[in-house]
């Protein structure tokens, strides 16, 4: 393959996918800024760097293995992954129980606002019979943007700590529910990555959602 190619083909996944990850992180950790915690702030962490925000796990491991589980188990195809979290103490929250569900929205809600702006700025794009090798590989780009943050603010949405939706599930419960969801935390990304792989679930939330940013386009 032409080294262009490839180098192309790599950005087109890439980039897209880093700055979901990157852009949602800073989100949470810029929120929490302005509802009084500053721990992100003092640790370098609200930078478009992605560098500080590798998880070897979440960044590297995980979508490795996920990419190769379906030539191997035969299982979906699914490709996720999580970058490292931003540190936030809610100690220094003005008003705890709601700054946590609004740190907590600000990851999906960020990349639900870039889905939307890369819809607008893919239906912006100039139409042309012959499009030149860089402007299908930006529209390209566009797309995979639209369809890597609808996954990533569905998927965080699902109410299982400590996916962002468990957060403000666990920031509505009295005291009893919050201790009894977080002793779930342990396990819970575990149990939504196995339904996720053996099941249509996520297709099926996500896919309204890409339609509608793809209708945006249009």
């Amino acid at each position: 393959m032409d080294p262009s190619a490839l180098v192309a083909q790599i950005a087109v996944v890439a980039v897209p996918l880093v700055a979901a990850v990157v852009l949602h992180e800073v989100a949470h950790g810029g929120v929490a800024w302005l509802c009084g915690d500053p721990t992100a702030q003092r640790l370098g962490r609200l930078t478009l760097n992605p560098l500080p925000h590798v998880d070897p796990v979440g960044t590297l491991l995980v979508p490795g293995l996920l990419a190769i589980a379906p030539l191997v188990l035969g299982t979906p195809p699914f490709l996720f992954g999580w970058a490292r979290p931003v540190p936030i103490d809610p100690r220094n929250f003005r008003h705890p129980r709601r700054d946590e569900v609004l740190v907590a929205l600000a990851g999906p809600g960020t990349n639900l606002l870039l889905a939307a702006a890369c819809a607008l700025a893919l239906g912006a794009l100039p139409r042309t019979e012959e499009p030149s090798l860089a402007l299908l590989v930006i529209a390209a780009m566009l797309r995979t943007g639209i369809v890597a943050n609808s996954v990533l603010a569905v998927f965080n949405l699902i109410p299982v700590p400590p996916l962002d939706g468990g957060r403000v599930l666990a920031a509505l419960l009295p005291f009893r529910g919050r201790r009894a969801l977080a002793s779930f935390e342990r396990v819970g990304m575990v149990v939504v990555l196995l339904v996720a792989l053996n099941t249509g679930i996520v297709g099926t939330l996500v896919q309204p959602v890409v339609h509608f940013f793809f209708r945006l386009a249009q």
